[in-house]
């Protein structure tokens, strides 16, 4: 891996980080359940990028497939957040 590779990498993985905090005050401080429930997509998308982005710097096939199971989640968890909002009932 190239100097300029890592220090992409190490620059991306710190903006991530940034822009999780970002969605984790909008997730405590939000003024309404759309947002908090738009900021937790929001964070699993950007977490999951995140191990996109340690798979490449590590050269491991292991974080696609966690990154496949956190986004799975995550629509799985959206989707139950949604119904819940809309209906107050998630069955």
């Amino acid at each position: 891996m190239t100097d300029l590779l890592s220090l992409a990498i190490m620059a991306t993985l710190i903006l991530y980080a940034v822009a999780m905090g970002i969605g984790a005050l909008r997730l405590f401080h939000g003024p309404s359940a759309q947002d908090r429930v738009l900021a937790m997509d929001f964070i699993y998308v950007v977490g999951m990028l995140a191990m996109l982005v340690l798979a490449i710097r590590y050269e491991s096939e292991m974080y696609f497939e966690g990154a496949m199971l956190m986004v799975l989640f995550g629509f799985v968890g959206s989707v139950a957040l949604a119904k819940f909002l809309l209906r107050g009932e998630v069955v």
